[in-house]
């Protein structure tokens, strides 16, 4: 059964065209991950296929009597109203028989209507529904419904409209980021949510695994052309990486054809009317298709960062509270060289606390924080970056570097970080006022890698940025050689950053997890994600923070410890390696004197170096086997 078909549908913006005769059919059963870049136009296409923006060119069928919800970005909820208000007022009768029936239910003195309110809920059946209603309410943590809306963070006017959508009982959803702003137990609910309700779904979202666990079909713009793919997402990407293959085949005997077509035009006499018109036709198709190379771009930086020494963070017992609310409790922690930490718990547990105080935006209540003289942080805040009126893009990045070293001498401007992070020569230069808000995003991080930090702290860096943005970014970090700090709700990002994790829970505890993600969520099976005090306190899950080892984890050191091991013994490995090639270059009797010299500065700076991680080698290998 079809729900809803679009038809040639165009959109330009400004002086740029968005998306061009774009066609595509909604069907009944369907649940469809839309995937494009940040700025091709995701978002435009979602409001007008939902009514709220008027294509430039084509139209928009809907199937007669179409139940439709649209949960957008950024909710538009009365600031005035309550939470269970603004949920009356979303024109969902049977809320309202459930409205009534509560306030019976209140007033005792009343029997006549407290009968009439009970047989108003048999008569549509709204017992069932109530129920429904208080899951869903509980389970998006929305309890306190006199609440005023105003008062609310984003996060909350999120989920009270993610509520009235999914209350609304419509056959077709349409999503824009749906998980934004919900933390992991949250995301974990809606995507078993979905698999159980019988909803058709149209979606936009950069959560990978929600995207595989929910969708089982993926349409993706990409340069102006819609692909679909009937699949979950794992499969989209293997075919789209088929399809890339076979469209570099293709261009590359385009490119071989173009060349000889070209000569056969410099051959024939200049009269247009000797030649044959239909091969001069297509000699200029083939020129085309030729020159249609993609706009992908990859980062392969090796960045020659400040060193970091043996002292990197230390935090001493800090603890943390907001009046009787209790965030952090006496936690301590010594961070080592390399570390690649994932910090996940509920929203309100502390996290981003946790994170200021590292920085120092943020004193603690008791305990110290101290910073080594060789660490250089670079925070990336959900806050985001100040844009001054009449800014250009690459002015902003200007502001905060010119350019990042890397090894072997080179550099890499603020103008090539750009290209590298998807911002064309003609993107570079535009206002800032002029990008979308993935692309104000992917700015942010520009500016903070920019300043060539050695630690790195990423405060829900995923959020509103696109796919290929967050692939640049996982590569990147992957080969970051630094100390990295991630706050996310993005599993899949998680998975491949992190090498273990803090779980925050609601009492000040911190749980110190050895693995990533999934290994914590196959451990912890359907326990809270935000252990509570009983499960912490004498579980074998638990970490004390004060350097005391969990139970199941005194006979050795913890995976995250091996891992950190592991990484130093390769690290030696390298330098040695590197220290025998030099070694042996002096023995070469053809080596000039500035090649001598050269070589040997290097040697002394790499004996120094593996001097100094075979030192933080034996430190670590005797502190993790006390």
């Amino acid at each position: 059964m079809n729900y809803i078909t679009v038809e040639n549908v165009s959109r330009s913006f400004a002086d740029r065209m968005l998306f061009e005769n774009i066609s595509l059919g909604i069907n009944q059963g369907q649940k469809i991950g839309f995937v494009a870049k940040n700025g091709y136009g995701k978002t435009s296409l979602l409001n007008i296929i939902t009514g709220k923006e008027a294509p430039d060119n084509g139209q928009v069928s809907y199937r007669n009597g179409l139940k439709l919800a649209f949960l957008s970005q950024e909710p538009d909820l009365n600031p005035d109203r309550s939470i269970e208000e603004v949920i009356l007022d979303s024109d969902i009768p049977i809320m309202k028989v459930i409205a009534r029936y509560e306030r019976a239910m209140k007033n005792t003195d009343d029997p006549e209507g407290m009968q009439q309110a009970i047989d108003a809920m048999d008569a549509v059946n709204a017992w069932d529904f109530e129920t429904k209603y208080r899951q869903i309410l509980s389970k998006l943590q929305l309890n306190d419904l006199t609440q005023q809306v105003g008062q609310l963070s984003g996060g909350q006017k999120k989920r009270i409209a993610m509520a009235i959508a999914l209350l609304s009982d419509p056959q077709l959803l349409i999503m824009d980021e749906p998980t934004n702003h919900l933390d992991l137990e949250m995301i974990e609910w809606l995507e078993q949510y979905f698999k159980q309700e019988d909803y058709t779904i149209l979606m936009v979202t950069h959560d990978r695994y929600f995207l595989d666990r929910v969708c089982n079909e993926i349409i993706e713009l990409d340069q102006g052309q819609l692909y679909s793919y009937k699949g979950n997402y794992s499969y989209y990407v293997q075919k789209k990486q088929e399809r890339l293959e076979i469209e570099q085949t293709t261009q590359e005997k385009a490119q071989q054809l173009y060349k000889k077509e070209l000569n056969w035009m410099r051959r024939q006499p200049k009269a247009r009317r000797t030649k044959s018109k239909s091969r001069i036709d297509d000699f200029y198709e083939i020129k085309a298709a030729a020159h249609n190379r993609r706009k992908d771009h990859q980062v392969e930086l090796e960045i020659n960062m400040e060193r970091l020494g043996t002292k990197v963070v230390e935090l001493h017992k800090i603890s943390k509270s907001f009046g009787d609310n209790t965030l952090i409790k006496e936690f301590s922690y010594n961070f080592l060289r390399g570390e690649r930490l994932g910090i996940i718990g509920k929203n309100g547990t502390g996290k981003s606390t946790f994170l200021n105080m590292i920085t120092g935006a943020l004193p603690p209540d008791t305990g110290k924080v101290v910073v080594g003289e060789t660490v250089k942080l670079g925070y990336y805040t959900q806050g985001g970056i100040s844009i001054k009126p009449g800014q250009k893009v690459i002015d902003v990045v200007k502001e905060y570097g010119e350019y990042i070293p890397l090894n072997k001498g080179k550099i890499i401007s603020a103008s090539q970080l750009l290209e590298r992070f998807l911002f064309d020569n003609k993107k570079k230069h535009d206002f800032v006022e002029k990008l979308s808000g993935g692309e104000r995003k992917r700015l942010y991080l520009c500016t903070v890698l920019i300043q060539n930090p050695n630690f790195l702290i990423l405060d829900e860096p995923t959020n509103d940025l696109d796919i290929p943005t967050l692939n640049i970014l996982e590569n990147f970090l992957m080969d970051f050689p630094g100390c990295i700090i991630v706050v996310s709700h993005d599993r899949y990002f998680m998975d491949k950053i992190v090498d273990h994790l803090f779980v925050f829970n609601q009492s000040g505890h911190i749980t110190d997890f050895p693995g990533n993600y999934s290994d914590f969520r196959a451990y912890v099976g359907n326990t809270d994600i935000a252990l509570d005090d009983d499960s912490t306190a004498q579980g074998e899950k638990e970490t004390v923070a004060q350097e005391e080892k969990p139970k199941k984890m005194a006979t050795g050191p913890t995976r995250e410890q091996q891992k950190m091991l592991s990484r130093l013994e390769n690290k030696i490995k390298k330098l040695e390696e590197r220290r025998d090639i030099l070694q042996e270059s002096f023995l070469n009797p053809d080596l000039n004197p500035e090649d001598l010299t050269k070589n040997s500065i290097e040697l002394e700076a790499v004996k120094s170096e593996l001097e100094e991680v075979e030192m933080e080698w034996l430190e670590c290998s005797e502190k993790f086997g006390d």
